[in-house]
């Protein structure tokens, strides 16, 4: 019995040794398909994982690439005629700030960000404090909860918003700044492309009561392409949209600090398929217009997971809009849809698709869905809805899919 021990041990360290050695690493310059075991003798063009500190403004064509960690010093501006490159799995960290130092990434109206991540490779934007690295998806020492860390990603373009004048500053932006101008006259505008990014732990306050938003999107025009969008922790809204005709898809929001989604000023486009969980204060804020142009936007297919969210869906009396299959659940008492706006041309909410709602036990759903809304809601048990966000699109490449989150 030893002996035949000892030869299966003497076999197996035979083939160990047999194992081909070289570069195992794909992003190498020598990257070696047939080699089993790394011998560490990859060669690169820079060091993986390098981080390169960003600190002025962009001018000229850039590309970010997937081998390096970009860190934020400052606020940084992709400036008028310039294109930013951002490849998929590429991580991006601001550093603390406030007011003035508030670190941000600002696309310029006349830029454009070129941000194509994919679902095996998304890209992240974080803050320093994140220890998270290339081919991560969850931090690996960050809470989801936290917020205000550094600024976030502001995307300003050329087409028509509703507000006092033509082109406006952006708010969360000094008013010294001449990037933070966004509206115009063009509604097919063109700002690039954000696909698959998740933006953390965002929101620093530049101001009493003035943060920045996860993604501000101002006078952004709907030849621009935003799909498959998650932010998690942001100390002021998810998503802000400012005028605008830009469609947007697939996003989930994640303890917003304030409201989930934010619409002002006459944002004329969609967003479809969102997933809203826990924001601080409304989980839609859907605000009318703010000049003369009256124009409306749809929002539509969405899981609204309210937690300890204020209210539910807060319009004005002027709010223009189209709400329709949305399925809200984890009420508690006080929250609301608050309002239908006053019917005629400056205002109105119509539905195209049901609303479905858990309501609590002993609570009515008149008490949730007030002012005739309660007449597009069914209440239904939790987990029967036939209406809502499709889950499925987020599966792998965000945190809140990877971390249980939506597992309704």
């Amino acid at each position: 019995m030893k002996k035949l021990f000892l030869f299966t041990l003497i076999a197996f360290a035979g083939l160990t040794a047999c194992k081909k050695k070289g570069c195992t690493d794909p992003n190498a310059n020598n990257y070696n398909a047939d080699a089993q075991k790394d011998d560490g003798t990859c060669t690169y063009d820079s060091a993986p994982g390098n981080d390169i500190v960003v600190s002025s403004n962009i001018t000229t064509n850039t590309t970010w690439t997937s081998d390096n960690i970009y860190t934020l010093a400052s606020r940084v501006t992709v400036e008028p005629g310039t294109t930013l490159t951002i490849e998929a799995g590429t991580i991006i960290k601001g550093q603390a700030g406030t007011g003035a130092n508030a670190t941000c990434l600002i696309i310029a109206k006349g830029a454009q960000i070129m941000a194509q991540g994919t679902s095996s490779n998304p890209i992240i934007f974080t803050t320093v404090a994140d220890e998270i690295v290339q081919g991560q998806i969850q931090s690996p020492n960050l809470d989801p909860t936290l917020n205000g860390l550094w600024g976030g990603l502001i995307v300003l373009g050329d087409a028509p918003i509703s507000a006092s004048n033509p082109s406006v500053q952006i708010e969360g932006i000094p008013a010294s700044d001449p990037n933070g101008l966004y509206g115009g006259s063009n509604a097919s505008d063109n700002s690039g492309i954000i696909q698959y990014v998740s933006i953390r732990h965002g929101g620093a306050n530049i101001g009493e009561g003035n943060e920045i938003n996860g993604l501000t999107l101002g006078g952004v025009g709907s030849a621009t392409t935003i799909d498959h969008i998650e932010i998690i922790g942001n100390q002021d809204d998810g998503i802000e949209w400012f005028g605008g005709t830009v469609t947007v898809s697939d996003v989930v929001v994640l303890n917003a600090g304030d409201d989930a989604i934010d619409t002002d000023q006459g944002w004329s486009g969609t967003l479809n398929n969102v997933i809203v969980i826990n924001p601080g204060d409304e989980c839609f804020e859907l605000d009318g217009p703010e000049g003369s142009s009256l124009t409306a936007h749809t929002i539509e297919n969405a899981h609204v997971s309210a937690g300890a969210a204020s209210g539910l869906v807060d319009l004005d009396d002027n709010s223009l809009l189209s709400l329709g299959n949305m399925y809200f659940f984890n009420l508690t008492a006080g929250q609301d849809f608050d309002q239908m706006p006053v019917a005629s041309a400056d205002g109105a909410c119509t539905f195209t698709g049901a609303f479905e709602a858990v309501i609590p036990s002993g609570e009515a759903v008149t008490d949730y869905f007030k002012d005739g809304s309660d007449a597009n809601t069914s209440v239904i048990n939790a987990g029967s809805n036939t209406v809502g966000a499709t889950i499925s699109e987020f599966t792998g490449w965000s945190w809140s899919a990877v971390s249980g989150a939506l597992n309704f």
